[in-house]
């Protein structure tokens, strides 16, 4: 994985010609960006607009309003706008309205190309301006002169319903918007050693995709008619190295997802975003903890497939904006559905974004209460754009979600009687093996994480390292990425029954780990616990997914010893395959 050394870099517009009459604008930013769960890797990140000058100039996706003033000026450099005749639109969504706006004033004369949901959008978001559209359906195209006769694709999803791709022949790109993406932020613009960047494309399928594997494994089945030779990202850089790799690893991970014992139907409508980035939240949990997801975006869903996904769900989630005091009509209709199919012994969760009241909110929570049903966590309510301590909140109660459902589907087995198999005489063999009880502590920005490992063990000398095995759905599984601090905390004999306990306990999502646990500060930052035996500070150099955990390798910067006389506590097993 690509790692971002904190840098005073201002945010600029890097200008590349990538193919015949072809160039990349990658605006970029080092900083993170917040308005969606997947910059919480804080690698920075590239908005990559392309501009094709044939006979006709297409300009593809104009980046949000992060880079408005810089896109525009760089734009302007290379271009007089009142040449551009195309705009194509991947997606659209409030953050890149601003641009468009600004981009009118200087080319009123631009034709927007984008799919009949974008356009929808694309009307709502820009009501006082007088917007040319033309609306992509099927298999249309639209010739640029001199060989570049775009062909589109359209992709959509729960998440970005007017998703579409462009292929074109001439230079053999696919631009395909915000799949094949990654949120890193470099000088360089193709994948030359793809493979450090391997984990930041994992973790935005995880976050993006997951929810809605389905639409993009029909996405991804539309797009092998295309002989493409590059991928033109919408962020990150563009993949040509791996392109083969890339798309294989998305689909083994779109089938993963369909291989889920348990799925949960996530039905939700955002009117600005900030409940559908909610849902992401949610959704990334809930995945995280091996239990499939199916999000629904219920402005561009038919009824009947609602009904379908909630009758196979085993649990359900709804959220919704307030908008005049009321839900959508999307969601009022969605409701309706819910209470008619969904069986009283169906898990239930509620969440939702507002603006002055949440009225749609308590509606919904109102209804699922009085009709019988269960919830799988407290009602998710959340004034105006959600904040990372918020996102991380959503993504461990998505996880509480998901192990309840695991939970009950456990207790409905019926227990098998253990003898002396050879499966079971394997875990007691397994659960022989020990190693040190230790508190893994770490914090990034305002959020912390901690928990009890025994699953750590020396890696290497030079320099002094360790791996440390962390499971999918552990909270603090998202706080150790590569790049990241912790700090592993020796326990000591004797006395770690305190500590043990205290962090064996469950918590509940955004529930303070550290309340009434003596720490100190370390100088990475994250907390030591003073009734350590020692410990130490490490960054994650690697992490490996092994099965139900990711193995993290951690590079020891420093430590101490802080009882002199003290030895090192173990933690003994019958089993090995639970504490």
């Amino acid at each position: 994985m690509v790692t971002v050394t904190p840098t005073t870099k201002q945010r600029d517009v890097q200008v590349l010609p990538i193919g015949a009459e072809t160039t990349v604008l990658r605006s970029r930013t080092w900083d993170r960006l917040k308005f969606e769960i997947e910059y919480a890797l804080q690698r920075g990140t590239t908005a990559n607009s392309y501009l094709i000058r044939a006979d006709k100039i297409a300009l593809f996706d104009p980046p949000g309003e992060s880079f408005t003033e810089i896109f525009l000026t760089a734009l302007r450099q290379r271009l007089d706008p009142s040449q551009l005749d195309y705009v194509i639109l991947g997606h659209v969504n409030p953050n890149r309205a601003v641009t468009l706006k600004a981009l009118l004033e200087l080319a009123p004369q631009i034709t927007f190309v984008c799919s009949n949901p974008a356009a929808i959008t694309l009307r709502t978001l820009l009501p006082e301006q007088e917007l040319n559209i033309e609306v992509v359906r099927g298999e249309d195209t639209l010739d640029l002169g001199q060989g570049h006769n775009l062909q589109f694709i359209l992709t959509p999803s729960p998440r970005w319903p007017g998703s579409l791709c462009t292929y074109d022949p001439q230079t053999e790109i696919l631009f395909s918007d915000k799949l094949f993406g990654a949120h890193v932020c470099g000088d360089q613009v193709m994948d030359e050693g793809w493979t450090t960047i391997s984990e930041d494309r994992r973790y935005y399928f995880d976050c993006l995709m997951a929810p809605h594997a389905k639409q993009v494994e029909k996405a991804l089945d539309k797009l092998t008619e295309f002989q493409a030779r590059l991928y033109a990202t919408g962020h990150g850089p563009l993949v040509r190295y791996s392109l083969i790799p890339l798309t294989q690893s998305y689909q083994q991970w779109c089938e993963e997802n369909a291989r889920y014992e348990l799925t949960v139907a996530l039905l939700y409508a955002s009117a600005y975003g900030n409940t559908g980035t909610l849902a992401q939240a949610i959704a990334r949990g809930i995945t995280k903890a091996g239990v499939g997801v199916e999000a629904i975006n219920c402005e561009a869903t038919d009824p009947a497939e609602i009904q379908k996904a909630v009758e196979k769900a085993d649990g359900f989630i709804m959220g919704s904006p307030t908008l005049g005091g009321h839900a959508p009509t999307p969601i009022q209709t969605a409701l309706g559905i819910v209470l008619s199919t969904a069986s009283k012994t169906k898990l239930a969760g509620v969440f939702g974004s507002y603006g002055w009241s949440g009225e749609a909110i308590d509606l919904i929570e109102s209804k699922f209460s009085d009709a019988g049903y269960q919830f799988g966590f407290e009602t998710i309510r959340v004034k105006f754009k959600p904040n990372e301590v918020t996102l991380k909140y959503c993504e461990e109660a998505g996880t509480d979600f998901a192990q309840a459902l695991k939970k009950a589907k456990k207790a409905r087995t019926p227990r098998q009687p253990v003898g002396e198999s050879q499966a079971a005489r394997t875990e007691q063999a397994v659960g022989r093996l020990i190693g040190s009880l230790c508190i893994v502590t770490t914090k990034q920005g305002e959020l912390t994480g901690a928990m009890l490992a025994d699953w750590v063990s020396q890696a290497t000398f030079t320099p002094p390292g360790l791996t440390i095995a962390v499971a999918k759905d552990r909270a603090i599984e998202s706080l150790m990425h590569t790049g990241g601090s912790f700090v592993l905390n020796i326990l000591t004999q004797g006395k770690h029954l305190g500590l043990m306990k205290h962090f064996l306990k469950p918590f509940g999502p955004g529930e303070d780990r550290f309340a009434g646990v003596a720490t100190q500060e370390a100088e990475n930052g994250c907390p030591i616990l003073s009734d350590a035996l020692a410990y130490l500070e490490c960054t994650v150099e690697n992490r490996m997914e092994c099965g139900d955990h990711w193995v993290v390798y951690g590079v020891v910067k420093q430590g101490q010893l802080l009882q002199t006389d003290g030895v090192t506590a173990v933690h003994h097993r019958k089993s090995g395959t639970h504490y």
